[in-house]
């Protein structure tokens, strides 16, 4: 049954995310952070069932077919201010490190369990120092690293409040699936869009740097992160959404 007057949950999530984001310079003002805190409490009440998704049965991605890929996804709704969509991931899939260069986001399990790798960028103009070693050696074109720090590693489930992502925290991030299929509901603002310099970068983690043990004493673990290339057992198909049609 549809829910308040009729109006599905997630048509409610689409006009939230409309009026959290369409006004950029508000971003971290007092009334962008309260209308963050509605979209958050709209999007801890979704489940699959309103989105007429049901729960995926055991998979395996140990053999990705061209029409068979390890992460699917169902687009809902996109403007200039967000994106909305459901991605879902085989059983044992990944999405590999990447980062949503001056975006937010938002993400909420459907069902299943992902776990979630956070890092935060530190510096976007350190590179790695001369004397740094690495195992194997970098080449000379690869030092120009970029530092970050772990900032979070949490395992999220269908009971789970949303992830959140901003510009500065837990912006560059790894979702991996745990112990069986999942799917999660996200919300980008703005969508990613390369021509306006929001394309998505992927990385991987090089080492742990060797000069900071205050961070790491309080369980955050400086790393150096290197851009690499889509990793080639990485890729997203798409598929249908059969929910509620969202207006925007």
């Amino acid at each position: 049954m549809l829910r308040d007057n009729m109006t599905s949950i997630v048509q409610k999530i689409a006009r939230q995310a409309l009026v959290t984001f369409r006004t950029p310079s508000s971003f971290g003002d007092k009334a962008f952070l309260g209308n963050q805190c509605k979209l958050q409490s709209l999007m801890t009440e979704i489940r699959a069932a309103d989105l007429k998704i049901a729960p995926r049965k055991v998979d395996s991605v140990s053999t990705p077919l061209p029409h068979n890929p390890p992460v699917t996804y169902m687009h809902i709704c996109e403007t200039d201010e967000f994106s909305m969509g459901v991605f879902l991931l085989k059983s044992g899939a990944s999405i590999p490190l990447h980062d949503h260069p001056g975006m937010y986001g938002m993400l909420k399990v459907l069902y299943g369990k992902v776990r979630i790798t956070c890092f935060d960028r530190l510096d976007k103009s350190t590179s790695v120092a001369s004397d740094t070693q690495f195992n194997p050696p970098l080449l000379p074109f690869q030092r120009g690293a970029l530092r970050s720090i772990l900032g979070s590693v949490g395992e999220f489930t269908e009971e789970s409040g949303p992830c959140i992502l901003t510009p500065d925290r837990n912006n560059l991030h790894q979702i991996d699936a745990v112990d069986g299929p999942t799917a999660f509901l996200d919300i980008l603002a703005p969508p990613y869009d390369p021509d306006d310099g929001r394309d998505c970068h992927y990385y991987k983690v090089l080492q742990s740097a060797s000069d900071s043990e205050d961070k790491k004493a309080e369980g955050q673990k400086e790393v150096w992160l290197m851009e690499v290339s889509q990793p080639s057992e990485f890729w997203c198909g798409g598929e249908p959404y059969p929910g509620p049609e969202v207006k925007i």
